[in-house]
């Protein structure tokens, strides 16, 4: 694979390798609090997240922030938005906040501690723990409605589908014998949402924005939501088709329960169901871009290292163009087709 051409991330990649174990713990212990075990490094590609013991017996998460892809106040108006569900007893992971602050600076790196919120893996085909989180998410939205974001961008097709596409046309990643293949059904993709996105008059609330599986957490208490690095302003449904798994029928048994149990809290316009498959489709494209943009982290490549094989991007292919087919069914709907 060629190698992406993207300055405007590259200086932020190799600032990240600077973040040796050394700079952590100096960073963690400016703030007062002092490491008792090493650091176990998490699941996170985008930021360096890594979870340790203090001397006192606290279990904390400390996670240092990808270097510009955030501003300070975008990731201010994250910290705020995660204490003000807690205070609404929604089990969001919260930032610490030292001397009344929850951002902190350490030579050049932004980071934030959290309190470790212990708890096994969210079974998203356990119906009974479907209908606990389908309940918590509509009284996330029920506040998150309430009010808007003023720092953080929007989830749309042109953020999410034509800027991404635009940066793997100049990039060069995909192979020059796939191009033509990969971006004619791509921009038939992109051409698909964009009416769809543009015949619905749905309203944007605040969003969790990545709530998939992995970011809920099962405690002795029910669900724990973690990460709100993707929070934005969207539809409502952006929150819940990541949550739906298997073939139509099983996804049509999950989509109710989800809904039953999330208007106990807040109404759902039924309209926004059409815009499951185009926000499954702008998630495709914006995954590859994503992919392309980080390669400079030597992260990347160690964990994605199939993103050069053409076999890759030939299934790539072959997953649009399903994603094609999928855009021109009839959308989920609690009256199920027969």
């Amino acid at each position: 694979m060629s190698q992406p051409q993207d300055t405007l991330h590259s200086s932020a990649e190799f600032h990240f390798q600077a973040l040796t174990p050394d700079l952590i713990l100096d960073a963690i212990e400016s703030l007062g609090i002092y490491p008792e075990t090493g650091l176990l490094a998490l699941n996170s590609y985008e930021n360096r997240v890594y979870q340790f013991r203090s001397d006192r017996g606290a279990r904390y998460v400390v996670k240092f922030y990808r270097p510009d892809r955030w501003s300070d106040a975008q990731i201010q108006e994250e910290h705020d938005y995660a204490l003000a569900l807690a205070a609404e007893d929604i089990p969001m992971a919260v930032p610490v906040v030292l001397e009344g602050k929850t951002l902190h600076h350490y030579q050049g790196f932004r980071f934030t501690l959290f309190p470790s919120m212990g708890g096994r893996a969210f079974e998203v085909d356990n119906l009974e723990q479907l209908e606990l989180v389908g309940r918590f998410i509509g009284r996330m939205h029920q506040y998150a409605a309430q009010d808007v974001f003023t720092e953080r961008e929007p989830l749309n097709p042109q953020i999410h589908g034509a800027e991404p596409l635009a940066w793997l046309r100049q990039a060069n990643v995909v192979p020059a014998s796939l191009q033509t293949a990969f971006f004619t059904v791509v921009e038939q993709v992109l051409a698909k949402v964009n009416a769809i996105w543009a015949h619905q008059g749905f309203h944007s609330i605040r969003l969790h924005g990545d709530l998939h599986p992995g970011n809920i957490l099962w405690t002795p208490d029910g669900p724990g939501f973690v990460d709100l690095d993707d929070a934005r302003m969207g539809p409502a449904i952006q929150d819940l088709w990541m949550m739906l798994t298997g073939d139509r029928a099983q996804q049509q048994l999950q989509l109710e329960i989800l809904l039953e149990a999330y208007e106990e809290f807040c109404e759902f316009d039924t309209r926004q169901l059409a815009l499951i498959e185009p926000l499954r489709a702008l998630r495709m494209v914006h995954y590859n871009a994503w992919i392309g943009r980080r390669w400079r982290d030597p992260a990347f490549p160690m964990h994605f290292p199939w993103f050069g094989d053409e076999k890759y991007w030939e299934q790539q292919i072959l997953a649009f163009k399903e994603q094609l087919a999928a855009l021109d069914e009839p959308p989920l709907s609690l009256i199920p087709y027969y």
